[in-house]
């Protein structure tokens, strides 16, 4: 059965003016439009003008958030998947092992071509990166100009893809002590989107704010350099990014509480693997947490694991029960609707004859447990890399209004942020990196959560593809 799929394409692009910290006159934020277009059979598709702020809009493909940006000189539009759990941006080549079969898988997301462009350099060969399912891509590091938001910055350095496992580029916005030729080669970081934009002029510290919408909505939006007020509820508190290995290259903070709540009562889950480092990924469309706590949660709300998916399924109709998972980090605790955790997967059913929706939390195995964008989209997280913090709130859904204040520089820089006082800064973290790929170990879900066959998927899908785009396509990258 075809099942509809949501495509977002560039519509009216309309600059937004926004206000500073200092309420400075006529700061500039760059703002896209973007319209909303149905494509059918998902199953046929392979796995500002100032010193103040940009602003992107995102895309929604239901799992994975999209921005589009343009490479080279024609411009080339391209698609990437936005991760903050990654560094690098890459895109594939249109004569990559990938793009050019006769499927031609790579038409949605787009292409670069290096000899199409007058203003590309060569940088090096050291571009390999590869991800925890198996799948990467491979070949040169080169230089262009980049245009994202309306802003333009030129001799910007990417990855360019000759042999790929994925249709979908990637936008990787996390420390450069991730960049792949840092963490393959040893070699010393370059200015990645973030640090470019810094170096640039074009905002002022190296630090970005995330809107992912609620799940239903179409479109989301990055900020960079600001945070916009508008966009989430009470105040932003602030909490420490743990070091891993010695060093800050992934944005890990410590998780100290979750809990189940109704209407009417509160479970605090007691699992002995709590506090626990979680690693707040985008590129990740699912969420993972360590197997006894999820083994709790999949008792109290009747998911169903499967583990040759290496996914939980759930009764659909638990989407309009008035039920909420709160996490809570040192002091800031952020609720999450089941509805924002309950995937449409298309014609699929359990024998007893009920629908069955994909459930957005997963174990994590062995791997480091991950906040992906089941839970991220509940949250208004600023990612202030030039202080190893990160500030959340609670989203404000499907607001249209916009009042944008600009991060300064040195500490304390995040307007209207207020740090938590003696915070968790170091807990366990598990023993890889995050990753799109489905758990990447054997599950420890046991018992009633372990219900093999419980299922009755229809022959023409064994896994809701759009699902199967965001697990083992792109995102999250392990740099080895």
């Amino acid at each position: 059965m075809k099942n509809t799929w949501i495509l977002l394409v560039t519509g009216l692009v309309m600059p937004v003016w926004g206000i500073t910290l200092h309420r400075r006159d006529n700061p500039a934020v760059v703002q896209m439009d973007i319209q909303r277009k149905d494509v059918l059979d998902p199953v046929a598709r392979d796995r500002a003008r100032k010193r103040s702020t940009v602003s992107q809009a995102l895309v929604n493909e239901e799992t994975l958030y999209f921005c589009e940006v343009t490479l080279g000189t024609p411009e080339q539009s391209v698609r990437l998947v936005l991760d903050t759990g990654s560094s690098d941006l890459w895109t594939n080549t249109p004569n990559s092992t990938l793009c050019a079969s006769p499927k031609n898988v790579c038409a949605d997301s787009g292409t670069y071509d290096p000899s199409s462009s007058s203003s590309w350099s060569f940088v090096n060969s050291d571009f390999n990166i590869t991800y925890a399912d198996g799948s990467g891509a491979a070949g040169n590091y080169v230089a262009d100009t980049l245009t994202i938001g309306g802003t333009t910055i030129k001799d910007f350095q990417f990855g360019l893809g000759f042999s790929s496992g994925s249709s979908e580029g990637v936008l990787g916005i996390g420390y450069p002590a991730n960049e792949v030729q840092v963490g393959r080669n040893g070699d010393s970081a370059y200015a990645n989107l973030p640090k470019a934009m810094v170096n640039k002029g074009i905002i002022q510290s190296n630090a970005y704010s995330l809107w992912l919408n609620d799940l239903d909505a179409n479109t989301g939006s990055i900020l960079f350099g600001g945070v916009n007020t508008k966009k989430y509820h009470g105040t932003l508190q602030t909490v420490p990014i743990q070091k891993v290995d010695g060093q800050y290259s992934e944005f890990i903070i410590a998780l100290t509480q979750v809990s189940l709540t109704n209407s009417s009562s509160e479970n605090t889950y007691s699992s002995s693997l709590i506090p626990v480092g979680v690693l707040l990924d985008s590129g990740s469309s699912l969420t993972y947490l360590p197997d006894a706590l999820v083994q709790e949660i999949y008792d109290d709300l009747g998911v169903s694991y499967e583990p040759d998916s290496g996914i939980g399924y759930i009764d659909c109709s638990m989407a309009d029960e008035d039920i909420a998972l709160s996490y809570t980090f040192s002091s800031p605790t952020i609720n999450v609707s089941i509805k924002e955790l309950i995937i449409d997967a298309g014609d699929l059913f359990f024998r007893n004859g009920k629908r069955a929706c994909i459930f957005g939390i997963v174990p994590a195995g062995s791997s480091t447990a991950v906040l992906g964008d089941t839970f991220l989209r509940s949250a208004y997280v600023v990612y202030d890399l030039a202080n190893n913090e990160i500030s959340l709130a609670s989203t404000n859904f499907n607001t249209t209004e916009n009042d944008i204040l600009e991060i300064g520089t040195g500490p304390d820089s995040v307007p209207g942020a207020t740090a938590v006082s003696n915070p968790v800064t170091t807990a366990p973290v598990g023993g890889a990196a995050a990753r799109i790929g489905g758990p990447t170990g054997g599950s420890g879900l046991h018992g009633s959560a372990s219900v093999t066959g419980n299922i009755a998927i229809p022959r023409a899908t064994a896994m809701p593809k759009h699902l199967a785009v965001g697990l083992a396509g792109v995102g999250a990258l392990l740099a080895l």
